[in-house]
């Protein structure tokens, strides 16, 4: 995990940090007394998180990003944000898709505080898939707003959970399955928020596809690389079917999706190593991030659900 942080007074050096940041633009100040700038940056493999505080409103104008941008206003306004036949206003709460990938835009930026969450399109592959075609197209988002408040509060909880509790600590935020997993679940968040081209229900050969077998080369894959950042689309490839077909099948016969599988299977190797460890040495932290675990309370949880008691009883035998 790589963190930053920019303070600065001077609009050059602030449109040269934003040009590096993010893409190349220009910046103009409509606010001559404050040119105050202070950024903050961390980031995970394929996705950044970033608050940004402006003491004075600025215009901008931006070179396609190559990202999916996401911003969710603290405080302040962004006014007449446009993008390819799209203008919009938003306030503090709003959480909105700048632009797609390969669009540039612009806009005002009104003395606000602000989010921006970068992400990896590919990401979006790793945990959908469009429809079945001769050649499948990625993943993409068709709207700039999310499709219901209920998609952008749990969307919202996403960036904050990562932001709060993977990004915060860079010892659990280092750890190879917390930031893959930390990927995945805000890939599966865009993707619940806003429109988008995924296909979710099974076509007719994924539902052929969702067999006995299929679930079984795929629990095998599953415990034999749970050590390992894996994702639901190199799943469903060992297991020689589309993702979809690999869903279906999970929920027809085991009742639960591949990635809670997942969880559950790293779940019980955390189990056996706090059985195994000294608590004069180990700490259940450290157990639980390197099985992907990030948030304690949400590990203890998960963990007297599965299995009557809590981590640090175990490791203290």
């Amino acid at each position: 995990m790589a963190s930053l942080v920019f303070e600065s007074d001077d609009l050059d050096l602030t449109e040269d940090f934003l040009c590096r940041a993010y893409a190349r633009m220009t910046i103009g100040s409509g606010s001559p007394g404050d040119s105050r700038a202070r950024i903050r940056r961390d980031t995970l493999p394929s996705v950044s998180v970033d608050e940004i505080d402006l003491g004075f409103d600025m215009s901008y104008a931006v070179t396609p990003l190559g990202r999916i941008c996401l911003c969710l206003v603290h405080e302040g306004t962004v006014r007449d944000h446009a993008y390819r036949g799209v203008r919009d206003d938003f306030g503090p709460g709003d959480l909105v898709l700048f632009a797609p990938p390969d669009a540039p835009y612009s806009g005002q930026i009104r003395t606000a505080r602000y989010n921006i969450t970068m992400l990896e399109p590919a990401l979006l592959d790793q945990v959908a898939a469009t429809a079945a075609q001769r050649r499948p197209q990625p993943v993409r988002l068709t709207g700039h707003r999310p499709h219901s408040p209920a998609a952008a509060r749990h969307l919202r909880n996403t960036i904050l959970y990562l932001r709060d509790h993977v990004l915060a600590d860079p010892a659990v935020a280092e750890q190879p399955l917390i930031a893959a997993t930390g990927g995945q679940l805000l890939a599966a968040s865009v993707l619940a928020a806003f429109p988008n081209t995924a296909q979710t229900e099974p076509a007719a050969q994924d539902r052929t596809d969702a067999h006995s077998a299929t679930v079984r080369r795929a629990v095998a894959y599953i415990e034999d690389h749970a050590d390992q950042p894996i994702t639901v689309a190199e799943i469903a490839a060992a297991a020689h079917v589309t993702i979809r077909a690999l869903q279906y099948a999970f929920r027809r016969h085991l009742d639960t999706t591949p990635l809670a599988y997942l969880r559950r299977v790293r779940l019980a190797q955390a189990h056996r190593e706090l059985r195994a460890a000294s608590p004069l040495t180990t700490t259940v932290g450290e157990i639980a991030a390197r099985w992907g675990f990030a948030h304690p309370g949400r590990f203890a949880a998960l963990y007297r659900e599965a299995y009557g008691t809590s981590p640090s009883a175990t490791l203290r035998g």
